[in-house]
């Protein structure tokens, strides 16, 4: 649909309104309004500001140049055609100081009228559109900066999940990531116990002092539990909120979920004090943030068992080698318990031995000093 331009004009002469208005502008499409003096003109254009302003610089009481005086003074924005008889050109050039945007010479036909009214509104066209570029442009410009912060909260929180090992500050950081990227005023972190299955607040930003007091300790907001029932993100504003406990805290809510298998393991709430409502741009970033979470804690639980696991098998290392360091002192013990005995037998002095004991015992010796040399061996290396 075209846009219908308003031209007010001031005139107070009947002939020459008849002609600027019925016959040259308003068979074109123009909204012609028509007073006989400044006053009326002042009152008519803050009432229904005008796009163009045609006033005639002999008018009653306040002359045309009084009326651009009155109209800059009043922050209006229209141009100013004037017009003006001939031989009034220093009154001309002093409109054209004191800001009109052109001059009709009167008299003049239907066609100079639409010429002179038709080029000082393609300025005008061709400011609105430079004003709505510039609109544009700044809203890109805004769009893509808020873009850029939520990429880089989600590769800073990325990021933390990585390289950051104290379990309280990564879950800070979460919880800054999460209001950043969701533009909230106050948010927490909630963390399903394995023993109670409670959920525990674990992180917060901004929260009031009687919540805030929670810390380590079950949080009931009213709504995080259905999430953890349902497992999809919820986004509540304005009266339906009104329902739940939450509310005293602002007017627009998002609760996400952090899963591990389908399985809800804590939640993200963000909350906003205005009932502006969160949006599907938001609940997509605040759950790719509840997917680093999630990321960061089967991290932190794979670290915690590797690290057990690995106490369990330093402290079986531990123990085998006790053991065997026990076992290889009584077998050291008990040959050299053979070896004595054996010596002396050897010697005859417990009595004569014939050839195929002497030889037998003599092996015996033989193996068990091998074996009294490998144990020894075995203790002076360990």
């Amino acid at each position: 649909m075209p846009i219908i331009e308003r031209i007010l004009l001031v005139e107070n002469d009947p002939d020459i309104s008849d002609l600027i208005a019925r016959q040259a502008l308003t068979p074109l499409g123009y909204q012609v309004d028509i007073v006989t003096d400044a006053g009326s003109a002042i009152k008519k254009a803050l009432q229904t500001p005008p796009d163009l302003v045609i006033a005639n610089l002999n008018l009653p009481g306040l002359s045309g140049k009084d009326l651009l005086v009155a109209l800059s003074s009043q922050g209006m924005k229209a141009p100013l055609l004037v017009i003006a008889a001939k031989g009034q050109e220093q009154d001309v050039i002093q409109a054209f100081r004191l800001g009109a945007a052109d001059v009709l010479l009167w008299p003049a036909r239907d066609a100079e009228v639409v010429s002179a009214v038709e080029r000082v509104l393609a300025q005008v066209r061709e400011s609105h559109a430079r004003k709505r570029l510039d609109e544009q442009l700044r809203e890109v410009n805004e769009t893509l900066q808020h873009k850029v912060r939520e990429l880089t909260s989600m590769v800073a929180i990325g990021k933390a999940v990585v390289s950051i090992t104290d379990r309280r500050v990564l879950f800070e950081r979460i919880v800054e990531g999460a209001l950043q990227v969701s533009g909230a005023d106050l948010g927490w972190l909630l963390l399903r116990e394995d023993r109670s299955r409670n959920y525990i607040l674990t992180a917060h930003k901004n929260l009031p002092e009687v919540w805030a007091k929670k810390m380590g300790q079950p949080l009931d907001d009213g709504v995080s539990s259905l999430v953890a029932l349902s497992g999809e993100s919820l986004l509540i504003h304005g009266a339906p909120l009104q329902k739940f406990k939450v509310a005293s805290l602002g007017g627009s809510v998002a609760v996400t979920p952090i899963k591990v298998r389908d399985e809800v393991i804590g939640l993200i709430i963000v909350v906003r004090k205005t009932q502006k409502a969160f949006g599907e741009t938001e609940r997509t970033l605040l759950e790719a943030v509840a997917d680093y979470a999630s990321i960061s804690l089967v991290n932190e639980r794979l670290f915690h068992a590797i690290r057990q696991n690995a106490e369990v098998a330093r402290a079986g290392e531990r123990h085998q080698n006790e053991l065997f360091e026990s076992l290889r002192h009584a077998v050291q013990k008990d040959l050299d318990g053979i070896l004595y005995p054996l010596g002396l037998i050897l010697t005859g002095k417990t009595g004569p031995l014939n050839a195929e004991q002497r030889q037998a015992l003599a092996s015996a010796n033989a193996a068990a000093q091998r074996l009294a040399e490998l144990v020894a061996r075995e203790i002076s290396s360990g």
